[in-house]
This record gives C-alpha cells, structure tokens and sequence, in this order.
C-alpha cells in the first residue's frame, strides 16, 4: 500500500478549549491511485493534507508513505520528504510574480534531486508558447498549469491537491482535473486532492468522506470517469 494512515488524531489549543479537529482518521491509497477528500469547511480536509505532506505533525497515529514512517520523522528528515518525494498544489497559485513561467518552475527543479526535463514538463503542461511570460500575462488557468508543472517537475512520488479548481471557473476547471488525470496516467504520480465539490470525485479511484473530523464513508470506483465528462 502506497498511503497508509492509522487512527491519526489532531488537535489545536485555542485559549482554555481544545479543538479537535481530526479524530482518529484512518486511509489506505494504493501506488498510482487517484484519492479524493471530499468534505465542507472546518471537517479537517486541510489538516489531514498537510500532515501527509509533512507541513503538520498528528498528535498520534502513523503515517507510511511509501514504506516511509513520515510521523517518526525528525524534522530534518522531514524536510528532505517534502523536498524529494511530495508535489503541492493549491487554490491559489502562489506563483513569484516577478519570474517568468520558466524561472517559477526552477525555483522547485534547482533544488531537487532528479527533476525532470524542463521542456518535456512544459509540453505536459501545454505552456510551450508561454515560457518566457510573467504571472500577470497569464490567464487563471495558465497560472495553475504552472503551479502544477512547479509541482510536478521534482517528479514527486505523491502529489497533494489542495482545492485545484476552487478559484477556476468551470471550463478552465476541467482543463486543469484533465491534467491532473494525465500526469497520474502517463508519469505514474499517485494524486490525493482535497475539493467540498461532489462531483469531482468521480475521476477518483477512492473517495474519502470526511465530516467533523472524521471519515464517514469510503467510496471505491472500479472505473474512473474522464474529467471532460464530470458535471456540476
């Protein structure tokens, strides 16, 4: 099992009142796998994500990733998981707006181990003819194929979408799930996304219902619907 996570507990301190936010999750992803998070607001979506990236640390519990034991971690050896092995992707694109799409890219690629080829990675991304632009020429949903090529370039073994689509509107955001069902098809990336939308789950191999903390229900598909085909 590529993602295995068991009985993951965590809590915030807010003044004299403990909020627990994630109470005892437990998942399982298999290598290559698309996962979907579905759940609204405040149900640990966001929490969950990043204490599989390794952004966060659980109160208890375990998570492998991969064979890896991420929650035993020293927080150097974190810092080296989330460098070599994780890919992030969010709402917002958090692209330096004073680099060209290139130089964005190569932010990641210069400090990883075995990135990839930049104009294959460009060509994924269907930026060819943009390469040389700043953020601020690009339209929304040319800026979050450069997050995606930023994150993908490291060629990360699990790649973590944080609401991808949240601030697209609903052609760009089709095009942009397009993409993320191609990197996982032809590069083999294992994709977990968190979204509240229902309706993007149908491209996941597994679905995981999270409400207040907790997963109510897991969804497997023996097929996986094209993201051209979803609707909401």
């Amino acid at each position: 099992m590529f993602i295995t996570v068991e009985n993951l507990r965590k809590s915030y301190q807010a003044g004299e009142n403990k909020n627990e936010v994630l109470g005892g999750i437990s998942l399982t992803l298999e290598k290559g796998q698309i996962g979907v998070i579905l759940g609204p607001s405040g149900s640990g979506k966001s929490t969950l994500m990043n204490i599989i990236g390794g952004v966060d640390r659980a109160d208890s519990g375990s998570i492998h990733v991969d064979g890896l034991e991420i929650t035993s971690l020293d927080d150097d050896r974190l810092t080296d998981y989330r460098r070599d092995s994780v890919g992030f992707i969010f709402q917002f694109y958090n692209l330096v707006p004073n680099l060209t799409v290139t130089e964005n890219i190569e932010v990641v690629s210069n400090i990883s181990k075995a990135p990839l080829d930049m104009n294959t990675v460009l060509s994924a991304v269907g930026l060819e003819s943009k390469k040389k632009s700043f953020p601020r020429e690009l339209s929304g949903g040319e800026q979050q194929r450069v997050a995606i090529a930023r994150a993908i370039v490291k060629n990360p073994k699990l790649l973590l979408c944080d609401e991808p689509t949240g601030a697209l509107d609903y052609e760009t955001a089709h095009g942009v799930l397009s993409l993320l069902q191609q990197v996982n098809r032809d590069l083999g990336t294992t994709v977990l996304m968190i979204t509240h939308n229902t309706a993007i789950g149908d491209m996941a191999n597994v679905v995981y219902k999270l409400r207040g903390g907790e997963i109510v229900e897991t969804i497997r598909h023996e097929e996986t619907a094209p993201a051209e085909r979803i609707e909401w």
